[in-house]
C-alpha cells in the first residue's frame, strides 16, 4: 500500500468538506431563506468538517484504496457524511436519521458528479466555457 501525501490528504480534506457541507445545506428542511441562517451554517460546516476529518482518518487505513475508484470515492463520502450529520444535528423529519441519509445520499451524488466535472484539471469546465464565450479549446 503506498502511503498517501500530505498535500494529497490535504485537497481530500477540502474536497470532502465541500461536498457534505453543500449537501445539508440542500436537505435542510425550510425555506430558502435558510441560505442566509447562521445555525444553518454553523450546523452545515459541522457535518462537512466531522466528514473531512473522518475521510483523511480513513487514508491511513486500507479502507483509503476506495479512493482510487470514483464510485467507491462517493460511496465512501456518503456514508462519512451521513456518520457527520447524525453527529451534528438530530433529525428534522422526525424519523431516526432520515435527514443524515438523505444528506448523505445527496453528498455521494455531489462527489460523483464532481468526479466527472472536474476531472482532467476541469477539462469539461474548461470546453464549456470555450463555447460559451466562443474562443477555441485549449
Amino acid at each position: 500500500m503506498n502511503p498517501i501525501p500530505w498535500k494529497r490528504r490535504l485537497l481530500l480534506f477540502v474536497q470532502r468538506f465541500w461536498q457534505p457541507t453543500s449537501a445539508c445545506m440542500t436537505c435542510m428542511p425550510g425555506s430558502l431563506g435558510n441560505l442566509l441562517s447562521l445555525p444553518h451554517w454553523v450546523t452545515a460546516l459541522q457535518t462537512g468538517l466531522i466528514t473531512g476529518i473522518l475521510a483523511v482518518l480513513l487514508t491511513f487505513t486500507p479502507a483509503g484504496r476506495l479512493y482510487a475508484n470514483r464510485y467507491g470515492t462517493a460511496l465512501v463520502v456518503g456514508l462519512l457524511t451521513i456518520l457527520g450529520d447524525s453527529y451534528a444535528h438530530e433529525s428534522h423529519y422526525g424519523y431516526f436519521h432520515l435527514e443524515a441519509i438523505i444528506t448523505g445520499i445527496v453528498s455521494g451524488l455531489l462527489s460523483l458528479a464532481g468526479s466527472y466535472v472536474f476531472e482532467d484539471r476541469a477539462r469539461r469546465l474548461r470546453a464549456l466555457w470555450a463555447r460559451v464565450t466562443g474562443r477555441a479549446s485549449a
